[in-house]
């Protein structure tokens, strides 16, 4: 218990030896004696441009208040999802026709490398996703290929060309995987388009 209180008293010897030493930004003493407050003030802090929050707002005359407008509503409700997917960048039409001949020579790894880079150029284009899934299928790995697939599909928007062949090849996917049901419900949907 001794050494508890001794410490603490030790410590707050420290504090004090430590706030005597302080010093101010330029370096001077940041002691002032007592009495001394109305003789010496110490410098404002610089303003901000932000008002004050006492201060009044401006009062704007007639001639010169400013000329503020209501935003336009568009003149048609645009839904909250894409219509379509993104037109794809020349690199990644490139890109994708490089993984394509690399799927052809067998090469699953080369082209999901190049749909990839095209993913990366295009995120939110539905072809790259359906080709990765493809890439992902030749590759055997059924799992990212439905994931892909799905991503595929909720880029596609409206276009029912793009959703049907999504549907379709999720169809497969599944049915590789062993999932029946889930396969003849993306076959329902790619008939519904």
């Amino acid at each position: 218990m001794n050494k508890t209180v001794i410490s603490r008293a030790g410590c707050l010897a420290l504090m004090l030896a430590l706030a005597g030493c302080a010093t101010a930004p330029g370096g001077g003493s940041i002691y002032v004696p007592r009495g001394a407050e109305e003789r010496t003030r110490a410098p404002e802090p610089p303003r901000t441009s932000e008002p004050e929050q006492d201060a009044e707002p401006p009062v704007w005359r007639k001639s010169e208040q400013p000329d503020i407008r209501e935003p336009e509503a568009p003149a048609t409700r645009s839904p909250s999802y894409r219509e379509s997917g993104d037109e794809l960048p020349a690199a990644a039409v490139s890109l994708i026709r490089d993984a394509d001949q690399r799927l052809r020579q067998g090469d699953s790894a080369g082209a999901i490398a190049r749909l990839e880079r095209a993913q990366r150029i295009a995120p939110r284009s539905a072809e790259v996703y359906f080709k990765l899934a493809e890439a992902y299928v030749e590759g055997g790995n059924l799992g990212a290929a439905e994931q892909f697939t799905l991503k595929g599909l909720s880029l596609a928007g409206n276009d029912s060309r793009m959703q049907r062949s999504g549907w379709l090849l999720l169809a497969d996917i599944r049915r590789a995987r062993g999932n029946v049901a889930g396969a003849d419900q993306a076959e329902t949907r790619a008939r519904a388009l």
